[in-house]
């Protein structure tokens, strides 16, 4: 059985250190640091440990409607969401990741940007 993308970088260790720079670039972004003034940072590392590991076909599941929920009351824009995208690519590219996996990382993520963005 082939390894999944999840398994081929290092399962929820490596994940872990991938969510750890990608919120540390995302506090350092002005417009995006906002969002986490009052969040348990470590608690949000671990969800979003365990959302990017479902991106890289990893033992966890998060539903759309999940995502709307945990988002809806922040308003986020979808320049900002773009932003956070971008910031997660980089991420992703100064980790070694390959290109194609970067790719479908990316497109995942891109593919709930309607349930992370605030509706208008």
């Amino acid at each position: 059985m082939p390894q999944s993308m999840f398994e081929r970088y290092g399962g929820f260790a490596v994940v872990r250190k991938i969510v750890s720079e990608f919120y540390d670039r995302i506090l350092d972004a002005p417009n995006l640091q906002g969002y986490f003034a009052n969040v348990e940072m470590r608690l949000l590392i671990d969800h979003q440990t365990k959302f990017i590991a479902q991106m890289m076909g990893g033992p966890a599941s998060y539903t759309n409607d999940t995502l709307q929920r945990v988002h809806a009351h922040l308003g986020i824009g979808h320049a900002d969401f773009l932003e956070m995208a971008d910031i997660l690519r980089e991420t992703l590219e100064d980790f070694d990741l390959q290109q194609a996996d970067i790719d479908l990382v990316y497109r995942e993520v891109m593919r709930r940007e309607p349930y992370i963005v605030a509706r208008r």
